[in-house]
């Protein structure tokens, strides 16, 4: 089954969806094999060590993040980004409000079905 987003996606138009306490995102945009989505930290708010298939890269858009990648922690500002290969434990905190731009692939289809993902 093929799965895909609209072409253009204005983040303006569109409503936050809340994923845990501190966290909420936007998905723009998304076929089978990849997906963009846009994360908003609040201070404080985790992203919960988990791990899942998908290959995951991540651009630090604003604020500051203490990253954990398989036991390895790094503090990351914007401009920065991080790799997560398939399987590995990751999570973030973050120190200071922010955005992130997660980009999976494949599509993170938990995603579309409602789930949080973000937790374990």
């Amino acid at each position: 089954m093929k799965i895909d987003s609209a072409k253009f996606i204005c983040s303006a138009d569109m409503q936050w969806e809340p994923v845990v306490p501190g966290l909420k995102r936007k998905i723009m945009g998304y076929d089978d094999k990849i997906m963009m989505v846009q994360v908003h930290f609040e201070t404080g708010g985790i992203g919960a060590n988990h791990q899942h298939f998908h290959s995951q890269t991540t651009y630090v858009v604003s604020g500051k993040f203490e990253v954990n990648i398989d036991g390895d922690k790094q503090i990351l500002g914007p401009g920065d980004g991080f790799f997560v290969a398939p399987n590995l434990d990751h999570g973030a905190t973050c120190l200071e409000e922010g955005v992130l731009i997660d980009v999976f692939s494949p599509v993170r289809e938990d995603f579309l079905g409602g789930e949080a993902g973000y937790s374990k």
